[in-house]
């Protein structure tokens, strides 16, 4: 019986986002990964490389999951907060995603490079387009800069699966409702994206 090599890669990055996610990039175990996906451990060695290879490799496919679920273009930045919306969406189908992040900023020194930063870099640049585009047509405020605009849309999407306790003591009676925290979302970035008057 043939290997299924694309199968086995499959199983060995779903393993190690949740160890990843779990435990970060230093207290990740990779025959913890292994078991979980069912595998030699010197498979994932043979396909990844080592253990910071693979978390690289873990985020760099996370973020691309991330781009391809939620674009975007001047026409969805039209409406700003819709699209925060959309991000606050994925975070919450995907909650590992703001961990793997934070562990990333735990375990890189300042200015360290990150995985795939070039990459990274020249995809937000084309975010960055968009709002500028969006202002440029008037349907953004311009009195501050797109990147400043995008930074916090990533930053109030993310941080209400970053910091639950600050929603819990800040906004109790959103606590356990999940809509209602999206909505306080869209209106917060809405105005935040709102053209001045």
């Amino acid at each position: 019986m043939a290997w299924d090599t694309e199968r086995t890669r499959r199983l060995i990055l779903d393993a190690a986002v949740g160890e990843y996610a779990a435990h970060g990039p230093e207290a990740a175990r990779m025959d913890r990964i292994a078991a979980t996906a069912g595998v030699n451990k010197e498979r994932i060695y043979s396909y990844f490389g080592n253990k910071r290879q693979l978390f690289a490799i873990v985020l760099t496919t996370e973020l691309e999951r991330l781009a391809e679920a939620v674009p975007l273009d001047e026409q969805v930045a039209s409406d700003l907060g819709e699209y925060a919306g959309r991000v606050f969406d994925y975070h919450r189908a995907h909650p590992h995603f703001v961990r793997l992040l934070h562990w990333e900023g735990l375990h890189t020194a300042e200015g360290e490079p990150v995985a795939a930063e070039a990459e990274r870099t020249a995809h937000y640049a084309e975010k960055i387009a968009a709002l500028a585009g969006a202002q440029a047509a008037g349907n953004l405020d311009v009195r501050l800069a797109p990147q400043e605009l995008l930074y916090a849309v990533i930053v109030l999407a993310g941080w209400w699966f970053a910091t639950p306790q600050l929603r819990r003591m800040l906004m109790p009676a959103l606590n356990d409702d999940p809509d209602g925290q999206r909505a306080a979302l869209v209106r917060l970035v809405r105005v935040l994206g709102d053209p001045a008057p």
